[in-house]
């Protein structure tokens, strides 16, 4: 349903804000990975401790050198057999709730494509439909939430195999494991760069936009209308009862009749809201209903977007450039 206006530019910080949120997530749960360690068969360091004659000392050096020698800056304290698969769990709920991320914005692509305001990148050559070659399917994006919801629910895997690694672990905890973890990560590396894709080539119909607000905004301006007849020395209620029959007349040539939306040439011509005639021009400007919009755009892109990508840089061209 139509409601208070907001611009293309909010719409994509939302859809960015989600995407900085993953990327905390992605970076907290890397940082907090940490490495099994040289811990022994079943996580006593036993073997270790008969190798070095019972030196305690050296079991723990030894569990440092190699936990460096892999990258890694700690090592679990205890573990048994396997690190716990709760840590599974932690690296495969940041990856599905990175495609719930994508699946939403793709969905709002998909939505603004059914209303002509935005669609994604189309190539001279591709196939809308096979059956209907008018038409301009948002494909990828159609991908994008296809694969997202499978990430998704790669997530019920580690949950229900650390549920149930009995004492130490068995064929059931690794056979499984080696599936979901490498299909997590193939899955969130297609549907980024495919969604990638679609945000570098994303077109917006300036124009259709225009034409869906003015068959909406005269509604919507109904509250601002009642103040400025009010502000006039109106009554409220006699407004509020003039607009609710002058709505309903227009909605209903828009309903049943597919005409436009007349409701304001009624306002015009209704010698009642004579006092705030020559005020509907400016009650109807449609920068007024977008609120502190661009500025919050110009607040986030600045002070959020831009140092989350600055560890970044040097990979995307040593610049960061963010216009909306």
């Amino acid at each position: 349903r139509p409601a208070q206006l907001t611009t293309v530019g909010k719409r994509c910080c939302l859809w960015i804000q989600d995407l900085c949120m993953d990327l905390q997530n992605l970076e907290r749960a890397r940082d907090d990975l940490r490495f099994r360690g040289v811990k022994g068969t079943t996580g006593t360091q036993a073997s270790f401790l008969q190798l070095f004659e019972g030196d305690h000392n050296k079991v723990e050096e030894l569990d440092r050198l190699v936990t460096a020698k892999a990258g890694f800056k700690r090592s679990y304290m205890v573990t048994g057999q396997t690190y716990s698969r709760k840590v599974d769990i932690e690296v495969l709920s940041v990856l599905a709730s990175l495609g719930a991320s994508i699946h939403k914005i793709c969905t709002d692509i998909r939505l603004l494509a059914n209303l002509k305001e935005v669609e994604e990148p189309f190539e001279k050559d591709q196939i809308g439909s096979s059956a209907m070659p008018y038409k301009r399917n948002p494909m990828r994006s159609e991908r994008c939430c296809s694969l997202a919801r499978h990430l998704m629910t790669l997530v019920l895997d580690p949950l229900q195999t650390a549920s149930v690694q009995w004492f130490e672990r068995t064929l059931d905890d690794s056979a499984n494991r080696r599936v979901c973890l490498a299909e997590a990560f193939l899955t969130a590396d297609i549907i980024l760069s495919t969604l990638q894709n679609i945000s570098e080539g994303l077109v917006v119909y300036p124009k259709v936009i225009e034409r869906r607000i003015g068959q909406e905004l005269p509604f919507m301006a109904t509250e601002n209308i009642i103040m400025a007849m009010v502000k006039a020395g109106g009554n409220r209620q006699d407004c509020h009862e003039k607009i609710r029959v002058l709505s309903q007349k227009a909605a209903a040539v828009v309903k049943q009749e597919g005409g436009d939306n007349d409701f304001i040439a009624r306002v015009r011509a209704d010698p009642y809201f004579s006092p705030i005639h020559k005020q509907l021009e400016s009650l109807l400007n449609p920068s007024s209903f977008t609120g502190r919009a661009p500025q919050q755009v110009a607040k986030f892109l600045k002070e959020e977007v831009r140092p989350a990508l600055i560890p970044y840089q040097s990979k995307m061209g040593g610049k960061i450039e963010l216009t909306l």
